[in-house]
């Protein structure tokens, strides 16, 4: 069964600003929208070798140590406290999202080495996933489900962010906002990993 809290998780993480969705926004920015979607498909087969790769290696490693899942998640919780307190106050500093066309196999090798690879299998994706291939498929599944959505909509900001309409819009307040809810999403990740000790 899916939570509603890994839900929350990884559409909260999937929508922080980080490389890969920097260079889909570059790419709305420079191409538009529909021929950046095929970017797409590279982020999701980046992100499932990724995942899964890490998921097993944790699996098998923690056979040996019992106590590391909890800990991962204790490290990952700070991790996303890091990274909440960095957006925040990067917020003001001016993202360059003038580089040059993206193309497939650069996301895929960004979304390859992106760490957020690394909390989703650490501490996002439960243990279950990783010993049981129903678990698996279904959370694996989900993810992807949630990548399509959250691409378009990076891609689309930098289309917008290229016309620079909406005065609102902008890299200082999506930052703040990711901020926030990374902070939101990180008690619940912390009382999870509290009750396992």
């Amino acid at each position: 069964m899916i939570s509603l809290l890994f839900i929350g998780l990884v559409t909260a993480l999937l929508l922080t600003p980080g490389p890969t969705n920097t260079l889909l926004a570059s790419s709305g920015i420079q191409v538009g929208v529909r021929c950046s979607l095929r970017l797409i498909p590279a982020e999701a087969v980046g992100y499932i070798i990724a995942i899964s790769t890490w998921g097993i290696l944790i699996e098998h490693i923690s056979q040996a140590f019992a106590f590391l899942p909890t800990v991962l998640k204790f490290l990952s919780v700070f991790y996303i406290l890091y990274l909440a307190v960095k957006l925040w106050r990067t917020a003001d500093l001016e993202i360059n999202l003038n580089q040059p066309t993206i193309r497939p196999h650069e996301l895929f090798c960004a979304t390859l080495l992106n760490p957020k690879a690394f909390l989703f299998a650490s501490a996002i994706f439960p243990e279950s996933a990783w010993t049981n291939v129903q678990n698996y498929i279904a959370h694996i599944m989900t993810f992807l489900c949630l990548i399509l959505p959250i691409a378009v909509f990076w891609i689309f900001l930098g289309s917008v962010l290229a016309l620079n309409k909406i005065h609102w819009l902008n890299a200082c307040n999506l930052q703040r906002t990711a901020s926030l809810v990374l902070v939101s999403f990180s008690i619940p990740l912390s009382y999870s990993a509290i009750l396992k000790f």
